[in-house]
């Protein structure tokens, strides 16, 4: 089973938030599949990644890059979509897999809006299911700085 972390965005909204997690990710040495349940927020993720810090970015890419292998971090729709062997799955915009036993992931970081009570309901749902799955869970809270602290 793969460990799952909710990440409560409060005080930073995602596209300053899901860079630096993603950062950590990467200096760790694993890779990581983002997964957003909206298409259409791919590319603003993106552009988030390529311009969250003026000295640096994330190397990434989404379909249709002919280099997916070769990426750490890799945008898509599909939780399953997974060219670069990533053992890190991060799920954004409400996304949930399809299959709630994780398949080849050891980890999952599920990031919402804790000022949408709309994703916050949805966010508790997976909560709930991830947990009936058989999941060890932990649940990461902002700060008023931006910093996350672990609530459970």
């Amino acid at each position: 089973m793969a460990e799952v972390s909710f990440y409560h965005l409060e005080a930073r909204p995602l596209e300053w938030a899901l860079p630096r997690l993603l950062a950590r990710v990467v200096d760790s040495g694993r890779r990581a599949v983002v997964v957003s349940a909206i298409p259409e927020r791919l590319p603003f993720l993106d552009s988030a990644l390529w311009t969250y810090d003026d000295q640096s970015f994330l190397p990434h890419g989404l379909a249709p890059d002919d280099f997916a292998a070769d990426e750490p971090i890799w945008l898509t729709c599909d939780a399953a979509d997974r060219p670069n062997g990533a053992d890190v799955l991060v799920l954004v915009d409400g996304a949930r897999p399809d299959d709630l036993s994780l398949p080849g992931y050891a980890r999952c970081l599920d990031m919402f809006d804790g000022g949408d009570e709309v994703a916050l309901a949805a966010a508790r749902q997976r909560w709930r299911d991830f947990k009936e799955a058989g999941h060890t869970l932990t649940y990461w809270q902002q700060s008023p700085e931006g910093r996350w602290e672990r609530k459970a």
